[in-house]
């Protein structure tokens, strides 16, 4: 799936347009490699217009890539659409990693987009995640997507059960 450059969707806000743009996060998590040491995400930069920004996966070009790392690999840093921007990821970004120097709320934190939207947070399964915290305490707007747990739940079964 690559929808970078896509118009075809609704501005970033509460409520249907977040489960749109939620919903193709998840869509794209399904397209990750299986892993039995990390989870499959999926997350899309939507501009304040709609515009996809950037999108990714995890392990998509690599093994140790994390969806919000590919996702804004693709993007101009001084892209000034960032400004107003909000990140789609299905899982809460990683507040720690192994593999590489930066966590994905790290990287986001290093970005000026203001809103962050998951579906679901981050289960202690191989770290105790509080990447949500971190960026709300670093003044980012976090929108929690519950009613979409389930769904990236059964993206990642083979890690749950």
């Amino acid at each position: 799936m690559d929808l970078t450059g896509s118009t075809g969707g609704p501005g970033p806000a509460e409520g249907a347009a977040d489960r749109f743009w939620l919903t193709a996060a998840i869509q794209l998590s399904r397209s990750c490699p299986p892993s039995s040491t990390a989870f499959s995400v999926g997350a899309v930069v939507v501009s304040a217009r709609g515009q996809i920004l950037g999108e990714g996966y995890s392990r998509r070009d690599d093994p140790h890539d994390h969806a919000e790392e590919v996702t804004f690999r693709g993007i101009d840093p001084e892209d000034p659409r960032l400004r107003e921007a909000t990140v789609y990821t299905s899982l809460e970004p990683c507040s720690s990693r192994a593999s590489r120097p930066r966590s994905c709320t790290e990287l986001i934190l290093s970005t000026p987009v203001p809103r962050v939207v998951l579906a679901w947070r981050e289960p202690a399964l191989f770290v105790d995640c509080d990447g949500a915290e971190r960026l709300t305490a670093a003044g980012r707007t976090v929108v929690e997507r519950p009613d979409l747990a389930e769904d990236v739940r059964e993206v990642n079964a083979h890690l749950l059960n």
